[in-house]
C-alpha cells in the first residue's frame, strides 16, 4: 500500500501521526527514512500508530530488524525467554503487554500491507494468544509452587489444564476479541514441598485467579485480553476451578445444550500427558452423541432465534457477525454437520472451522460449490472483521458509518470505492444466508387468503363509510361492523400522519391485512381486540424489525392476538416494550415456563451474551428478561394453564433469582474496587438477603414491590483486602447501595423492581444493613408488635448458609416468646385501624384494604402466630398464609371451619386480584360478589380480635 493509494484526508491523519512521532523521538535519526513505509498504515490504524508512539523500537523490530516477515516467530519459545528472569508479578504484567503489542502490530501491519492471507492472520492471532496464556499460567504456576509447593495425587504431580473455547479453541481469534476460558485440574490432593500446604482445589483457584489478573488487568500499559470465564460449569456462582471428576459430573448431570454448542470448538491450550486426553475423553460422550442427531438442527434454529433476537434488542444494524448472513451462520451451518454426524464421524470433531469445511467438500455432504462459496464469503467476512478491530484495536463487527472509517474498509478489502465493498459483502451474505435458510431455516412463503386480500382493501384503499361497512358485512353485525371500523379508520388517519419511513410503511401495509384478519376470526369483541393491538403497533411502526416479525411469523401474530384479546395488561407491557414480541415466536416456549428451581439457570444462559464490563447492558438484560419470563407468567395464567397459587410461585421465584444475580453482580463490581471484605472467603459473601411482604410469603403478584432487609456478619475491624481498601462494616453499606441502585435505576426496560427497606431494624433512620447481631438485639428488645407481624412473612432468600441458619433461629426465638394475649390483640387492632385511616373510602371493596379483605385476614394469623407459637413452635415454620392457617388448624388453634373459611376468601381475592391487573383494573370488587366471604372473615375477626 502507497501513500498514493490514499484520499488526502487520510494522509492528513497518518501525516499527523508521523509528526508526533518525530516530535517524540528527536534523536532517532534512523526514522527520517521510515516516513514512506509508516505515514500509510498510520493512516488506517490509530492501533498502530499510538502503539509505535508508546513504544517505537516497534517501529524499529519491524522495519529495520526484519520483524514483517511473514514466517511466523516462536511466539512460545520468544515469550518463555523473555519471562525466564522475571520474579515481579508486575514486571511480568509489563512483559506480556509488551509482547502482546509488539506482535499484534506486526500482525495488523502484515494485513494492511497484503503481507499475508486472512487464514495465516487469524491462526497467527490465535498462536499468540496460545503463547501469551500458556507462558502467563506457567509463570503463575511455577511462582505458586515456590510458596506452597506442587499439587499432588498419589505422588503424580498435578496440572491446571485451561480450555480456550470459541473462536480461540478453534485458533481462529478475532484481532480484537475477547478470550473465553475454562480451568481444571485432575484430582484433589494437596501440594507438598512448600513453606505451607495447601488443598489442591485451592492452589489451583489462585493460579487460576492470578491468570486472569495477569491477562484481564488493565495498567497504564494496556491489557492483554479480555478474560470471559462464564462458560465454566454453573457459570459466575460456579468454583473458578473444577477436579476431573466434578466436571465429568456436571456435564452429564445438567449439563445445558447450548453447552453442548460451546463445547465443540474446545481446545486445551496447554495440553499435558497424560491428562489432556483424559480431559478429551470427559468431554467427547457429552458433545458428541454416538447416534445422528438431528435434533441439533431444531436447537441451532432456536439459537439462530436468539441472536436474531438480540440484534432486534440492541437495534444492531450492519453487524456482519449477527446479522442474516453473517459470520454466525457459517458456524452454525459447520455446527449442525458436527453435531449430527461428530459422534460416527471423528473427522468432525475438529474445533477448526475451515478444517470440517474441508472434511464436509471431501465426503460431499456439501457440494464442492456450496463449500468453497461458503469458504469465500466466511474469508470474506472474517477479514472484513479483522480490518474493523485493526482501526482502533476495538472489538466491533459492526460497520462503520463515518466517512473514515468507510475509507478505510474498502481500501483495506482492496476496492476503489465504498458503494464496490458493500456490493461485494451483500452477495457474501446473500450467500450465506441462502444456505443458512437451506439447512437450517425454516420460514415458509405462503399465499394469502382469500379474506386476506378483501380486508386489504379495507386497509389500503379509501373506502366511503359505506364501502367499508359493506365490505365487513360479511364478517360482523351492523352494530360490530361499525366500532370496528370507527376504531380501523381513526388508526389509519394517525398512521397517516405518522413519519415512518418508505419500508416501515410497506411493511405495515403487508402486515394489516392479516392484523384486521386475525381479529376478526372467534373474537366476540374485535374492535377492542384491534384497539388493544394499535396500541402495540403504534409503539413499533417505526422499528421495522417488529413489523417484519409479525409479518414474516403468523404464529407470533396469532399469539399476539390471543393475549390482547385476554388481557389489556399483556398488551400495555408489549406496547411499552416490544422485545417481548420475541417470546410469541415459539408458542411452545412461550407456554412452557421454567421449572422453579430453573430460574436463575436460566438467567445466568440470558446473561452469557453480555460482557461483565458493561454493566449498563446487564442491568437492561436483567429487566428484559424479568419482564420475558413475566409474560410467559401471564400467558399461562390468562390461558388457564397456571392455577393462582402457581402464578404467584413462579413470580417470587423469577424474583429471587434476579436477587441472587444482582447481589452477585453488585458484590463483584464492589470486590473489584475494594477488595474482599477482611475475614470472608470465596464463596462466602458474609451477606444475606431477607424477604418480607409478598415476596416472604411466596405470594408475589404481577405489580409488586419487594421489601428486603440485608444483614452482614462480619466482626472485623479491618479494611478490605486489596483494591483500594475501605473499612470491611463500610463495604457491606456501600454494597446495600449498589444493590438499591441495580434493582432501581430505570433503563429503557424500566426498573427492575421497586424496593422497600422501611422494615429494617429502625426503618428509614437506620442503616441499610446491619449486622445479624444487630438485628437479633432490636427484634428481641427494641422492635414493635406490628414489625413482629411483618417477621411473620419473612424469608431468608439469598446469602451465605450459616446466616441463614442463623436468622431461622433469631425469627424462631422472637415469633415464640411468650406474649401477653389481651394487649397483643389490642396492638393489633390498633394497628389495622390505624391503616384504615390512611386509606380514602371509595366505592366499592377493595380486596386488600377493605373490611373483611386480606389484610384482615393476615393480621388475624399473624396474631394467632405471634400468640400461640410458644406453645406450638410449628406454627412459625410457615411465612405464607395459606401455610399458616393449615398448621393453625393442625394444632387446634382455630377450628376447621375457620381455617376453610379464612383459606377459601383469601384465596378468592387474591385470584379477583390478579384478574383485575390482567384487565387494567383496580382491585376493587363492586359487584357484591364477595358479600359472604366478608362477612365470615369480619365474624372471624370480631370474635378474635374483637
Amino acid at each position: 500500500m502507497r501513500m498514493t493509494d490514499l484520499s488526502p484526508s487520510l494522509l492528513s491523519i497518518g501525516h499527523k501521526h508521523w509528526q508526533r512521532l518525530l516530535e517524540l523521538h528527536p534523536q532517532a535519526e534512523w526514522l527520517a527514512a521510515m516516513e514512506e513505509c509508516a505515514v500509510p498504515v498510520f493512516s488506517m490504524s490509530d492501533f498502530v500508530a499510538r502503539s509505535c508512539l508508546q513504544d517505537v523500537e516497534i517501529l524499529r523490530y519491524l522495519l529495520l530488524d526484519g520483524g514483517i516477515s511473514p514466517q511466523m516467530p516462536d511466539y512460545a519459545g520468544l515469550l518463555e525467554e523473555a519471562l525466564s528472569t522475571v520474579t515481579d508479578e508486575n514486571q511480568m504484567h509489563r512483559v506480556l503487554r509488551f509482547f502482546r503489542r509488539r506482535h499484534m502490530v506486526r500482525l495488523a501491519w502484515l494485513d494492511f500491507t497484503h503481507g499475508q492471507s486472512i487464514d495465516d492472520s487469524l491462526v497467527q492471532v490465535s498462536k499468540l494468544a496460545n503463547a501469551l496464556i500458556e507462558q502467563a499460567c506457567h509463570w503463575c504456576y511455577q511462582q505458586l509452587a515456590e510458596r506452597y509447593g506442587t499439587p499432588m495425587s498419589d505422588g503424580v504431580a498435578q496440572p491446571l489444564l485451561v480450555l480456550g473455547m470459541g473462536k480461540l479453541g478453534g485458533e481462529e481469534l478475532n484481532f480484537s476479541s475477547d478470550i473465553d476460558l475454562i480451568f481444571c485440574y485432575p484430582e484433589l490432593g494437596e501440594t507438598e514441598g512448600g513453606r505451607r500446604t495447601l488443598e489442591n482445589q485451592q492452589f489451583f483457584v489462585k493460579v487460576g485467579q492470578k491468570l486472569i489478573t495477569a491477562l484481564n488487568q488493565v495498567t497504564a500499559d494496556g491489557q492483554v485480553f479480555r478474560v470471559d470465564m462464564r462458560l465454566r460449569p454453573f457459570g459466575e456462582s460456579g468454583p473458578l476451578v473444577m477436579h476431573f471428576s466434578a466436571f465429568e459430573d456436571y456435564y452429564q448431570e445438567q449439563g445445558r445444550e447450548w453447552e453442548r454448542y460451546a463445547m465443540v470448538k474446545a481446545r486445551i491450550i496447554n495440553p499435558v500427558a497424560p491428562f489432556a486426553d483424559e480431559l478429551k475423553g470427559i468431554l467427547r460422550p457429552f458433545v458428541f452423541r454416538r447416534y445422528m442427531d438431528f435434533s441439533a438442527i431444531e436447537a441451532l434454529r432456536n439459537m439462530k432465534r436468539l441472536i436474531s433476537q438480540e440484534v432486534r434488542r440492541r437495534q444492531l444494524t450492519d453487524n456482519i457477525k449477527l446479522g442474516g448472513g453473517g459470520i454466525r451462520e457459517v458456524e452454525f451451518i459447520v455446527q449442525a454437520f458436527q453435531l449430527i454426524r461428530g459422534g460416527r464421524e471423528a473427522a468432525l470433531q475438529h474445533p477448526g472451522l475451515f478444517a470440517v469445511l474441508n472434511e464436509l467438500k471431501a465426503r460431499a455432504w456439501l457440494s464442492v460449490e456450496d463449500a468453497d462459496a461458503l469458504g469465500q464469503s466466511y474469508r470474506f467476512l472474517r477479514k472484513a472483521e479483522h480490518h474493523l478491530q485493526q482501526f482502533n484495536d476495538e472489538q466491533t463487527q459492526t460497520l462503520p458509518a463515518d466517512d473514515i472509517g468507510r475509507q478505510r474498509l474498502h481500501i483495506a478489502m482492496g476496492y476503489d470505492d465504498y458503494a464496490a465493498f458493500y456490493q461485494a459483502l451483500e452477495m457474501h451474505m446473500q450467500t450465506i444466508h441462502g444456505q443458512f435458510m437451506e439447512l437450517i431455516g425454516d420460514e415458509s412463503e405462503q399465499e394469502p387468503s382469500e379474506e386476506v386480500n378483501e380486508l386489504s382493501d379495507l386497509w389500503c384503499l379509501p373506502l366511503t363509510d359505506e364501502e367499508a361497512l359493506g365490505l365487513l358485512a360479511k364478517f360482523l353485525d351492523e352494530q360490530r361492523a361499525g366500532e370496528f371500523w370507527h376504531t380501523l379508520s381513526g388508526f389509519a388517519q394517525e398512521m397517516r400522519n405518522r413519519a415512518m419511513g418508505t419500508r416501515g410503511r410497506e411493511s405495515l401495509d403487508k402486515l394489516m391485512p392479516l392484523v384486521l384478519c386475525a381479529c376478526l376470526k372467534d373474537n366476540p369483541s374485535p374492535s377492542m381486540v384491534l384497539a388493544r393491538l394499535f396500541g402495540v403497533l403504534k409503539a413499533v411502526c417505526r422499528r421495522t424489525a417488529y413489523l417484519d416479525l409479525l409479518l414474516e411469523n403468523p404464529g407470533a401474530l396469532a399469539q399476539l392476538v390471543r393475549l390482547c384479546s385476554a388481557s389489556p395488561w399483556i398488551a400495555e407491557q408489549i406496547g411499552r416494550f416490544p422485545i417481548l414480541l420475541d417470546e410469541l415466536l415459539n408458542p411452545q416456549h412461550l407456554y412452557q415456563l421454567a421449572p422453579l428451581d430453573g430460574y436463575y439457570s436460566e438467567l445466568r444462559q440470558f446473561l452469557l451474551r453480555i460482557p461483565e464490563q458493561d454493566l449498563e447492558a446487564r442491568m437492561e438484560a436483567m429487566r428484559q428478561f424479568k419482564l420475558s419470563q413475566q409474560l410467559k407468567i401471564a400467558a399461562a395464567d390468562v390461558t388457564g394453564v397456571l392455577p393462582l397459587m402457581k402464578v404467584s410461585d413462579h413470580l417470587t421465584f423469577l424474583a429471587e433469582a434476579l436477587i441472587k444475580q444482582v447481589v452477585l453482580d453488585a458484590w463483584q463490581q464492589m470486590t473489584e474496587r475494594y477488595g474482599q471484605p477482611d475475614g470472608v472467603v470465596a464463596p462466602q459473601l458474609g451477606f444475606g438477603v431477607i424477604a418480607y411482604g409478598k415476596l416472604g410469603g411466596i405470594e408475589l403478584g404481577y405489580g409488586s414491590d419487594l421489601d428486603l432487609v440485608f444483614v452482614h456478619d462480619c466482626d472485623s475491624q479491618q479494611d478490605t483486602v486489596g483494591g483500594k481498601p475501605i473499612e470491611s462494616r463500610q463495604f457491606y453499606i456501600k454494597l446495600a447501595q449498589r444493590i438499591m441502585h441495580l434493582f432501581n435505576t430505570k433503563t429503557a426496560s424500566g426498573q427492575l423492581y421497586e424496593t422497600d427497606l422501611r422494615l429494617r431494624p429502625a426503618g428509614n433512620s437506620g442503616l441499610l444493613v446491619c449486622h445479624i447481631n444487630g438485628f437479633a438485639e432490636y427484634q428481641l428488645q427494641e422492635a414493635w408488635t406490628w414489625e413482629h407481624q411483618a417477621l411473620c412473612r419473612s424469608r431468608f432468600v439469598f446469602g451465605d448458609e450459616m446466616l441463614a441458619a442463623r436468622f431461622q433461629r433469631i425469627r424462631k426465638q422472637v415469633i415464640c416468646q411468650p406474649r401477653d394475649k389481651p394487649k397483643l390483640a389490642d396492638d393489633v387492632r390498633q394497628m389495622r385501624e390505624k391503616m384504615r385511616e390512611h386509606l380514602q373510602a371509595g366505592q366499592g371493596f377493595d380486596l386488600k384494604q377493605g373490611s373483611g379483605g386480606i389484610a384482615d385476614i393476615e393480621f388475624l394469623t399473624q396474631y394467632w402466630v405471634l400468640s400461640e407459637s410458644h406453645q406450638h413452635n410449628a406454627l412459625c415454620f410457615w411465612s405464607d398464609n395459606v401455610r399458616i392457617l393449615e398448621s393453625l388448624q393442625a394444632h387446634g388453634v382455630i377450628s376447621e371451619q375457620w381455617a376453610r373459611s379464612l383459606t377459601e376468601a383469601y384465596l378468592a381475592y387474591r385470584d379477583a386480584g390478579h384478574r383485575y391487573v390482567l384487565d387494567g383494573q383496580p382491585a376493587v370488587d363492586e359487584s357484591g360478589r364477595f358479600d359472604e366471604l366478608r362477612e365470615q372473615v369480619r365474624l372471624i375477626w370480631q370474635q378474635t380480635l374483637g
